[in-house]
């Protein structure tokens, strides 16, 4: 498979990925359809928005072609209606927060991907900091602008081991493209991603996190 058609395999993947995860945050916070859409709209488009802005393609590549805001509307459409008429809206939060959980994780990791892939392009065969750093700007960028319009904390700032499962995969890649080709090892980078980002829910692995120190009944501070 040509590098171009890898690129949008995983960009359309993405897309819709983050579609839904838009589009569920955006009926947790009981939102009309509209801001439901801005949302879908906001997590699938915003992370590629960035990306290309940062390394200078404008206008981006999602203002040239129609089919990502295409795709993103109709999946919040969709999904809404779907919540609406079916037994979805019936179902227990934490099985809401599962359905986020999977489809935030498979943008994550397909977005890693294509910005992999376009710092590549951009910066030569032997980049390694471009596309790491395009990866993961790709990723979490579109989720982060999606929680602030929704008023919450970015999920890359607090939740388990997210950006950097991102970052795990995009430093895979780079250094495994030359032994594998540029096809099977997107493929591997897309299945660490997601495997590194599950086990992180699953186990509730997550990074340092600094806390004061625990306070003994005398009024001490424990060691």
């Amino acid at each position: 498979m040509l590098a171009e058609d890898l690129w949008r395999l995983f960009d359309i993947i993405g897309t819709l990925a983050f579609a839904v995860s838009g589009t569920l945050v955006g009926i947790s916070r009981r939102m009309d359809i509209f801001g439901i859409s801005v949302l879908a709209l906001a997590t699938a488009v915003g992370g590629g928005m960035v990306r290309d802005m940062l390394v200078g393609i404008t206008p981006p590549m999602a203002l040239r072609n129609t089919t990502n805001f295409l795709l993103s509307v109709g999946v919040a459409l969709l999904t809404s209606l779907l919540y609406q008429w079916t037994a979805l809206h019936h179902m227990r939060r934490r099985r809401l927060l599962t359905m986020f959980n999977v489809s935030d994780t498979i943008g994550l990791a397909a977005f890693t991907i294509t910005g992999a892939l376009t710092g590549v392009r951009i910066g030569g065969e032997d980049s390694f900091v471009l596309p790491i750093l395009l990866a993961a700007t790709t990723a979490v960028g579109g989720g982060m602008i999606r929680d602030v319009l929704a008023q919450r904390m970015p999920v890359v700032l607090y939740a388990e081991v997210y950006a950097a499962a991102s970052l795990a995969g995009a430093f895979v890649f780079c250094m495994l493209r030359f032994t594998l080709g540029v096809e099977a090892d997107s493929w591997l980078a897309f299945t660490l991603v997601l495997l590194i980002r599950f086990a992180a829910i699953r186990w509730n692995w997550s990074l340092y996190h600094p806390r004061p120190p625990r306070r003994r009944h005398d009024g001490k501070a424990e060691k």
